[in-house]
């Protein structure tokens, strides 16, 4: 009974829908230039250090590319694109200018394309009696890649330690290579968690001096030693200073009142810019009991500190004189072919930017302060130890966080802390802003002109400065010069501007 009603419905014809899949976005292969970009004010060019990747290899947005150093600080440069890197433009140790193309990236473009829809012409079409096949479903063409972690997620794990993970900064790499020293070969380092150092390099050219290659130096002749990146860097600098006209004028500021006033603030730094070693008991009474206080700020450890030096407070006093005194917080911005006009100008700021003059192993950099005059002592004292903690590091751990594309207006080089000198000349270079000012060893002198002509021991501070005279006259700098004055020897003016 079965059979004659089987046999109708496989004798009817059948409609057969036909699947399609449309391809609306098509991939296209687009060459990528890479440039430098400008990382900082007055930089023209920079060392490629390291290469992070090599041709042929695949990379992501946020990879490390390489490692460039200016005479400023040293700076890794990221992919901004997802492809294959297809060549390095600039090898290790070449120098490439700003704008100039670093590499080329091979990408993926996608390009819309117009999906033909096929005709359903042969719809109603009867088939024989056969079981329809079964579609596999749709499998992706382009093969997923796992995407890396970025360095700074918290899930990112680093890769061990092989000949190519070596932990080393990138100048050791630099030496090293010169030197033909294989740094796997030292690991572990004598730095923190094994990081190579210099002085480990040095140690193994002392001990293996055939193995390096070095031709040995015999006595009595002469060396020729090319100058380092930064040293060269020093060098243009020089020679373009000689282009500002300086007019000098030198001093002495008595800080005496300032000496009688360092135990005091020393006694009271507070509780979170010292180590935790040197912070005071926990006090049993709460003072959040009816209502949250404020809590300080978290200061790192290379900002935390224990004693107070003259110079956070010589800044201090500096940037309430440049307040009255809009000149000195100005800048030059030279000449453009592109404004038609043949007038520099000057673009005074609202606050007191300083830049200071630190002398680090890898060589002598201008880190700045940005509105000094917002800052109090202790803030301004915390800065300046990490700044000296990021130049101790080799290379120069410096950033243009710290070395800002537009400097300060006014620089302090502090060279009396090196040496026993009173009184300097110190140069003035293009971008360095208007004045710069040079502290001399702060001594003992006894001071005729004081105690109703009997006289009395002060303590003196001399002082050099060097102004672009073109836009600084001299009597300006000397009024100037007497209005820091009136705020260092007389210290409490701060506290009434505070009030």
């Amino acid at each position: 009974m079965l059979v004659r009603p089987l046999r109708r419905l496989l004798g009817r014809p059948s409609v057969v829908s036909y699947f399609h899949t449309t391809h609306p976005w098509r991939a296209s292969k687009v060459i990528q230039k890479f440039k430098l970009a400008d990382i900082g004010e007055g930089i023209t060019e920079c060392e490629v250090i390291k290469w992070s990747v090599q041709p042929l290899a695949r990379i992501q947005a946020f990879d490390p590319l390489c490692e460039v150093q200016s005479d400023k600080a040293s700076v890794e440069i990221t992919s901004p694109f997802d492809g294959v890197v297809k060549e390095l433009l600039v090898q290790e140790g070449e120098i490439a200018k700003v704008g100039a193309g670093l590499c080329l990236i091979e990408v993926d473009e996608e390009v819309s394309v117009e999906a033909a829809e096929p005709s359903s012409e042969s719809q109603g079409e009867a088939l024989s009696p056969q079981p329809s096949p079964t579609v596999p479903p749709p499998t992706e063409t382009k093969s997923q890649v796992p995407r890396r972690l970025h360095p700074m997620d918290p899930n990112y794990v680093s890769p061990g330690t092989g000949a190519e993970n070596v932990l080393a900064p990138p100048s050791v790499r630099h030496f090293a290579r010169q030197k033909g020293v294989d740094l796997a070969g030292l690991m572990p380092g004598s730095g923190k968690g094994g990081r190579i150092e210099k002085r480990d390099v040095e140690a193994s050219l002392v001990q293996s001096p055939t193995t390096t290659g070095a031709q040995p130096i015999a006595s009595g002749q002469d060396v020729v030693v090319e100058l380092g990146r930064t040293r060269y860097n020093m060098w243009k600098a020089m020679t373009k200073s000689l282009e500002i006209p300086h007019f000098g004028y030198s001093s002495t500021l008595d800080i005496t009142a300032l000496h009688d006033l360092l135990p005091i603030l020393n006694a009271h730094i507070p509780q979170h810019f010292l180590p935790s070693s040197s912070r005071p008991p926990f006090i049993a009474v709460n003072p959040s009991a009816i209502y949250p206080a404020s809590s300080p700020p978290d200061v790192p450890e290379s900002q935390q500190y224990t004693r107070l030096t003259y110079l956070p407070i010589l800044l201090k006093t500096l940037s309430k004189a440049m307040q009255e005194w809009p000149l000195l917080r100005s800048s030059i911005t030279p000449t453009k072919a592109d404004t038609g006009s043949s007038k520099p100008t000057l673009t005074v700021r609202p606050h007191a930017d300083i830049s200071v003059a630190l002398s680090t192993p890898t060589g002598l950099y201008s880190p700045t302060l940005q509105q000094v005059d917002t800052h109090s002592i202790y803030s301004l004292a915390a800065r300046l130890k990490h700044l000296s903690h990021l130049g101790r590091q080799t290379p120069s751990g410096l950033t243009p966080a710290e070395m800002p594309k537009r400097g300060g207006t006014l620089t302090v080089s502090n060279v009396g802390a090196l040496g026993a000198g009173e009184f300097a000349s110190p140069i003035l270079v293009p971008g360095g802003g208007v004045a710069i000012v040079a502290l001399g060893r702060a001594k003992w002198v006894w001071d005729v002109d004081r105690g109703d002509g009997k006289g009395e021991r002060r303590l003196k501070l001399g002082v050099s400065w060097s102004a672009d005279h073109r836009v600084v006259e001299g009597a300006e700098l000397a009024a100037f010069v007497e209005c820091w004055r009136g705020y260092v020897e007389v210290p409490e003016r701060l506290i009434g501007d505070g009030l």
